[in-house]
């Protein structure tokens, strides 16, 4: 077992607690040891055991006690709680669980029953968190846009809803800019979706490298994709996405050993006030600006006038 599987041993008396610890040291197991409730709360929300292994019956906090303050606290991983009694009437037993233990064992008990319900808790704890580690890539999955490894269009809107209450709560300014790869479809007919692809992650790149850890860009489908700028006057925003739009122009795509042309248009949405708009008031403003910028030439950034 790894090291960093931690059990807790509460007891007031040290023969149990010897009896448990010596039930134990077969086990590559990182104990800890309490000789009162007390202890035992502080132990838990310095060192997060895994395991708890407590007696019913203690002179400042109850097992039943300690196991309620267990489950009261918000934790990231779940505690299990093993209880042991000198009671093995039923009603008790049924208080125990209630109060949130996982398991209970009657003593005077057999350490090798102990080691089993140990085990059977290291297992439950042990899947418990596989499936916290797969909820958690499944939450990743759900906001970034697998080709190009950018948030996507859920993970943006979400960011900026809460940034832009921030701007109007702290006065400053938030811009939006929705870009759009000029011809894409021509690149896609021309030297197939492998090259297309290709294309968006590039672009994708350039954004990435122009981004400010303050701000967020990220593809919102097909060939558009929008970056944020906060904490800039009008003519800063301008200019860091006239930059993007440069960069994304001096450098072509490379595919099959030859240069492809590539462009981006943009259009450039903000506001800086006390009453924010709705991030989707922003992307039709800025939508608005970016067919501008299609029917003058393409390969140009518009402007939207900023909202106050």
């Amino acid at each position: 077992m790894s090291e960093s599987f931690k059990v807790l041993i509460v007891d007031d008396s040290p023969i149990y607690r010897k009896l448990v610890e010596q039930a134990l040291s077969d086990n590559a197991l990182s104990v800890l040891v309490a000789t009162n409730g007390q202890q035992a709360l502080q132990i838990i929300e310095r060192e997060h055991p895994s395991l708890v292994i407590t007696d019913w019956v203690m002179p400042d906090v109850t097992g039943a006690t300690l196991c309620r303050k267990i489950r009261a606290e918000s934790s990231a991983s779940y505690t299990y709680v093993i209880l042991l009694t000198s009671n093995a009437e039923k009603e008790q037993v049924v208080a125990g669980l209630t109060a949130g233990a996982d398991d209970y064992l009657t003593k005077p008990f057999d350490q090798s029953e102990l080691r089993a319900r140990v085990q059977v808790g290291r297992r439950l704890i042990d899947l418990q968190r596989q499936l916290e580690a797969k909820n958690k890539l499944l939450q990743e999955l759900a906001l970034t846009d697998s080709l190009t490894g950018l948030p996507n269009r859920r993970a943006a809107e979400d960011w900026a809803a809460r940034q832009l209450s921030g701007a109007a709560r702290h006065g400053f300014s938030f811009w939006v800019a929705i870009a759009d790869l000029d011809h894409f479809k021509g690149v896609n007919d021309k030297y197939g979706h492998q090259a297309g692809d290709g294309v968006l992650q590039k672009f994708a790149s350039v954004l990435r490298t122009h981004t400010r850890l303050s701000d967020i860009c990220a593809r919102i489908g097909g060939e558009e994709f929008i970056q944020v700028v906060t904490y800039a006057d009008e003519a800063n925003a301008l200019l860091v996405i006239e930059r993007i739009r440069k960069a994304f122009e001096e450098d072509p795509f490379i595919f099959g050993g030859k240069p492809i042309p590539v462009t981006a248009s943009f259009g450039l949405a903000g506001f800086c006030g006390k009453r924010a708009p709705k991030f989707s008031e922003l992307l039709r403003q800025a939508d608005a600006a970016l067919y501008c910028a299609k029917n003058l030439g393409r390969n140009r950034v518009e402007m939207a006038s900023m909202r106050r």
